[in-house]
């Protein structure tokens, strides 16, 4: 009798493992490491095998490297995930390491998303590299040099893997086609969309053709429309990462976008982010850093504009409020350009750190009592409302002995021109009063 599973079908093969490299020439892009004479071409044609970290984005190609790696040589190959491993699984790895070794045979271990392994795993690999029991291979999608312990990096090399550019990913899709549904016609522009979708992802672009191919199916269709591919693909969000290295590379290009006075380059950074899912309270949040860093005095509207539209976007949400969050993107943009009291408050922060604690001189202290009268606090303070100007030149009201540091240096753009202007003017009204003091003490 015929088993009841013998007429189930195995689970297919997903296409981008029907689709990984079996060879290092099939591997798409990267050619700044694989063409002819480059760092890791260099470092397969060697036959030395050397530890290495190969970091970029997801899907381009840092796994299908790992594994060309142990084919070309001849090793053993044990791949672990530091989402899912712990110090256990290192320890069998490395005695599965060294039966292997005791075979004649080496070993390349594969740890995918090593930045996730805390610095006591990542520890643990260090005296298994430097004996030359296991050659590692580390893949990560975060800067190294912030998330890898340094003894570990200094153990190995970092190639820097970058995203599939559209060349790459048509070729791909060329290939791809050809092995899952060749029967499936594709307009122009809907290729384009889906290359576009997969945002320099070899994987992603795999997946989406996979979803298109079963789409199709279900509706008959045998040519497929751009206007298809926006129905049948229901996600189509960027590579982006909340808390990783795009995250904050996107951010930091805004805020230059901004300081540079591109209103265009800081709209599209913007755009990008709130297309990637980022919160957009923190951007908001951003913003207003922004305002008072790099617009500041020139034009004070810059923080309560931005301020403002925080709270537009907290009462309307999205999308609507997001039209707040451009606006103040733009005028920051367009505002002139200040950071004055940045540098001022840095300067005053850091003198005040390495200084001694110098008394309030007795004029500026209040007197509240009187004993305090007594001792005389307050005695000889000028009340500014009540001098020419509403100004008491000549005051001092830093601590004894200490000299005018200076820190704040208004600049010539927007509002500080005038502010420059008035302090230039309130500095010459103290230069008099100090003349005139030193006259009338030089008096008979």
């Amino acid at each position: 009798m015929a088993d009841l599973f013998d007429s189930v079908e195995p689970p297919r093969v997903p296409l981008a493992e029907r689709m990984r490299p079996r060879t290092l020439d099939e591997v798409a892009g990267q050619r700044h490491l694989l063409g002819p004479g480059k760092p890791l071409r260099l470092a397969f044609e060697s036959g030395k095998l050397h530890s290495m970290i190969l970091w970029g984005p997801p899907g381009v190609g840092k796994t299908t490297l790992a594994r060309l790696m142990a084919q070309a040589f001849d090793a053993e190959f044990i791949a672990l995930s530091a989402v899912f491993s712990g110090v256990k699984d290192i320890r069998e790895a490395v005695a599965q390491a060294q039966a292997e070794k005791a075979r004649g045979r080496h070993t390349i271990l594969f740890v995918d998303e090593v930045h996730r392994f805390n610095k006591t795993q990542q520890d643990a690999f260090l005296p298994y590299v430097e004996q030359g029991l296991v050659t590692l291979i580390g893949a990560t999608t975060e800067n190294p040099s912030f998330e890898v312990n340094s003894a570990l990096l200094s153990r190995a090399a970092v190639y820097v893997l970058e995203p599939l550019d559209d060349e790459a990913l048509g070729e791909l899709f060329e290939r791809a086609l050809g092995m899952c549904c060749p029967d499936l016609a594709f307009a122009e522009t809907a290729r384009e969309r889906m290359i576009g979708f997969a945002d320099g992802d070899a994987r992603r672009l795999m997946n989406l053709i996979e979803q298109i191919q079963v789409a199709a199916e279900t509706a008959g269709v045998g040519t497929v429309t751009p206007e298809f591919v926006d129905e049948a693909l229901a996600s189509k969000l960027r590579r982006f990462d909340k808390g990783g290295e795009a995250f904050y590379d996107q951010i930091s290009a805004l805020h230059k976008s901004i300081r540079g006075s591109n209103p265009d380059a800081a709209l599209y950074w913007l755009c990008r982010m709130l297309d990637g899912g980022a919160d957009a309270l923190y951007l908001g949040r951003r913003l207003v850093r922004m305002a008072v860093e790099d617009v500041g005095l020139a034009d004070p509207r810059a923080l309560e504009i931005t301020l403002n539209a925080c709270a537009t976007y907290e009462r309307l949400g999205s999308p609507e409020g997001e039209l707040a969050l451009a606006e103040a993107a733009i005028f920051l943009a367009c505002a002139a350009k200040s950071n004055a009291v940045y540098n001022a408050y840095n300067a005053a922060r850091k003198y005040v750190a390495g200084d001694v604690s110098r008394p309030v001189p007795i004029h500026l202290r209040n007197a509240p009592t009187r004993l305090m009268k007594e001792l005389g606090y307050g005695k000889a303070y000028r009340y500014a409302h009540d001098e020419p100007e509403a100004y008491a030149a000549g005051e001092s009201y830093l601590p004894d002995g200490m000299a005018p540091p200076g820190w704040y240096r208004p600049t010539p753009y927007g509002l500080e021109a005038k502010i420059a202007a008035k302090l230039e003017h309130l500095r010459e009204l103290d230069e008099r009063e100090l003349a005139r003091r030193g006259n009338d003490s030089g008096k008979p």
